[in-house]
């Protein structure tokens, strides 16, 4: 028997765990969205609107529409969209805030006709003076905009600390926060690991990242071996992903900006759970969800596609909502 959800809360699936099949292009973004859907992985979906609309950032209602009707017939709904914000009008010259707003606004615009809910940014990227001016249009569109914090963006840290007073003091609830769980990494992904052994990380430092990945020695050794230029160039890219994208939070770390929290990103890299590393963080945030009275959406986002080759995002994706739902259910 399938575990209920508590109620107001709903489990839904990225496009952006596609990411694979988009770049082989052997099928349209559109296609691949509808597929999610019609394959019966999930019933809601996150877009990617950079990935989804050829017309980006200003897709045409057409092309919009197209979408929404072949959701609709196939039984799906978009719950968000991932709009974006390109801060350089040229390598010199920084957008103005009017110049971001009309680079934003289509994608408001596109959001609200395609049937979302709410649209995403980065946590801090629009700034509390752009927030309010966003703020009527997101009442005139009936969209919510969460702001997402992921990965080492802890909210004690100053940057998130603004961002997350910024929304506290617009309390307005067309203005959330997003939590995406790579903030509570445990241990880092096995297949991970074994991707810098294989690139030619010395030994050494894969052996600590795997024994003591949370302990601040190892994480200045990260950093001295970037300084160094140490790091072997084939596995560069990845190794930046314990500098950005890897967290060493405890869901406690977040209880005060819970309140603020609209929506989760249930991020995974791989499906290897040996001591709970991809369950534990899901339990430990639902709890602490639960305690705050959440209502929203908890997104399964796979980002290990990036060295994960041999694993089909339909399988990945099916797997983990199957695994995140069980972990909710034993909170």
């Amino acid at each position: 028997m399938t575990a209920p959800l508590p109620q107001g809360w709903r489990l839904t699936a990225n496009a952006f765990n596609w990411t694979p099949d988009v770049v082989r292009a052997e099928r349209d973004a559109a296609d691949i969205a509808v597929g999610i859907v019609s394959s019966g992985v999930a019933r809601e979906i996150e877009l990617e609107a950079g990935q989804t609309w050829r017309g980006f950032p200003a897709p045409g209602d057409t092309e919009v529409d197209a979408l929404r009707s072949r959701m609709t017939a196939a039984g799906g709904s978009i719950s968000m969209v991932g709009a974006s914000i390109d801060d350089w009008a040229t390598p010199q010259r920084r957008r103005t805030d009017g110049e971001r707003l009309d680079f934003l606004l289509p994608q408001l615009r596109a959001a609200h006709r395609v049937g979302a809910e709410g649209v995403r940014l980065p946590i801090g990227q629009a700034g509390p003076d752009l927030l309010r001016q966003i703020l009527p249009h997101l009442h005139e569109l009936d969209l919510v905009l969460y702001e997402e914090a992921q990965g080492q963006q802890a909210p004690d840290l100053p940057p998130q600390r603004a961002a997350f007073d910024a929304i506290a003091e617009m309390d307005d609830p067309r203005v959330r926060a997003l939590v995406d769980i790579s903030m509570l990494m445990p241990s880092l992904p096995p297949s991970y690991l074994e991707r810098l052994r294989a690139g030619g990380v010395r030994t050494r430092l894969v052996d600590a990242l795997e024994q003591a990945w949370r302990d601040p020695e190892t994480s200045d050794a990260v950093r001295a071996e970037l300084a160094a230029g140490a790091v072997p160039p084939g596995v560069h890219t990845l190794f930046m992903d314990m500098i950005v994208r890897f967290g060493r939070s405890d869901a406690a770390d977040l209880r005060e900006i819970l309140p603020l929290v609209g929506a989760v990103h249930l991020k995974f890299w791989d499906l290897d759970d040996g001591d709970g590393r991809v369950s534990h963080p899901i339990r430990e945030i639902a709890r602490e969800l639960a305690a705050v009275g959440f209502s929203g959406t908890l997104c399964s986002e796979w980002g290990g596609h990036a060295w994960l080759d041999d694993l089909s995002p339909d399988d990945a994706t099916r797997a983990h909502l199957a695994l995140a739902r069980d972990a909710i259910a034993s909170r």
